[in-house]
């Protein structure tokens, strides 16, 4: 394994670094009085066009998705260091550069499984910014952390699917320019495997029976920047056969492989949010004193520094391993890894910004630095794309596997 960046992955670094200092970072007040300002909470203040075009024109445009034809061709491997520098600023810079959750995954699933229609339809103007879109698989009244428990039903009828069933925390569905949403649901509840019992059909927004009845807080924050997560009511809907994403019964495998790649990038963003954090702590440090020092001379705020910046290289390190086993042996080969970042990248970073929060004092849970915001993303990741327990159980059936 080398992990040396080459050639390109440091001129893509550079002007993302570049356009991070020059645009983003200062972008983040101004979005904030924009969007006090303006008549929608959910809809994109301008400031963030501003940045869209401007990343754009930087060719800092849809880094995410491998493959020179839609993407810019990077390997996991490659886009990893790109996609902490967007986590030191997760509100903005992912939007800005069109590698935004959930859309990331959303166009990875119809750029695998869409066929040329769909692709026409809702993949192009994904990629080109245009509108944004939603993925509808968790569900309130079941434990959603088992896939093939949710109660969604899709029903054939003649040439329709009828959609029927509530979901929620459905990421981007508040923001104005969502159209589109990915829906999961059972077309067949009673085949014998209970991974081949779902499907997933496109939903256009404005199909009649969606509703969305309302927005979802997460620590009290609606989430603006990522369009929010609603509580969306499918009242028997109605959308053409050929809506259907791949298979009848694909729907599973479908959602596997959207989120292997989904849970690497909010690891790799992670690592950018756990990297603001430390200089923050560190700025912090050297600019107030107390007990007749600066904190950067009391020994718990070193350890905290020291213990952080230990953590984040190990981190880094797992992550980056994880990328190049998925660019040379593919997800499948790469489960444990995925697996083992996924556990210990979110656990990690809530750490760090909890004493980071510490160090700010109530500073750090306040509205004037985005260490608050920040810890609530990284809390909800040890229970978004699946919760830490389901991983933990799964690696560890592997690893005893072993030894039967």
């Amino acid at each position: 394994m080398d992990f040396t960046f080459d050639a390109r992955t440091e001129e893509l670094r550079a002007a993302l670094l570049s356009f991070m200092d020059e645009h983003v970072h200062p972008a983040e007040r101004v979005a904030d009085e924009q969007r006090a300002a303006q008549a929608s909470p959910w809809a994109s203040p301008p400031v963030v066009e501003e940045l869209k075009a401007e990343a754009r024109r930087r060719g800092l445009w849809n880094l995410f998705l491998p493959g020179s034809e839609h993407g810019a061709g990077l390997t996991n491997l490659q886009y990893a260091p790109l996609a902490e520098i967007m986590g030191r600023s997760p509100q903005l810079a992912p939007t800005a550069t069109n590698c935004a959750a959930p859309d990331t995954g959303n166009m990875e699933v119809l750029t695998q499984f869409g066929d040329e229609r769909q692709r026409k339809q809702w993949l192009e103007p994904l990629l080109a910014g245009e509108i944004r879109s939603a993925f509808a698989m968790t569900e309130p009244d079941v434990a959603s952390s088992d896939a093939t428990n949710i109660t969604t039903h899709i029903e054939r009828d003649g040439d329709e699917y009828v959609i029927t069933g509530r979901k929620w925390y459905i990421s981007g569905a508040m923001h104005p320019d969502c159209r589109i949403f990915i829906v999961m649901g059972k077309t067949d509840p009673d085949a014998a495997d209970v991974r081949r019992q779902q499907s997933m059909v496109l939903v256009p927004r404005d199909t009649p029976g969606v509703t969305i009845t309302r927005a979802m807080r997460v620590f009290g924050y609606e989430d603006h920047y990522h369009g929010g997560h609603a509580e969306v009511v499918f009242d028997r809907a109605r959308v053409p056969v050929s809506n259907l994403v791949g298979e009848e019964g694909g729907g599973f495998a479908i959602a596997q492989a959207r989120l292997g790649p989904g849970r690497i990038h909010h690891c790799m963003r992670l690592i950018g949010m756990a990297e603001r954090a430390i200089e923050l702590m560190c700025r912090r440090a050297v600019s107030r004193d107390a007990f007749g020092k600066s904190l950067a001379q009391q020994g718990v705020v070193q350890n905290w520094i020291a213990d952080a910046r230990v953590a984040v290289e190990q981190l880094r390190l797992l992550v980056l391993k994880t990328a190049w086993m998925m660019d040379t042996v593919g997800n499948r080969g790469a489960h444990t890894e995925i697996q083992a970042i996924k556990i210990a990248t979110p656990r990690t970073v809530v750490g760090i910004l909890d004493r980071a929060i510490q160090l700010y004092g109530a500073g750090g849970v306040s509205q004037d630095h985005p260490l608050a915001e920040l810890y609530a993303a990284a809390r909800t990741l040890m229970i978004a794309d699946g919760p830490d327990e389901v991983h933990q159980r799964s690696l560890a059936r592997r690893e005893i596997k072993k030894y039967l």
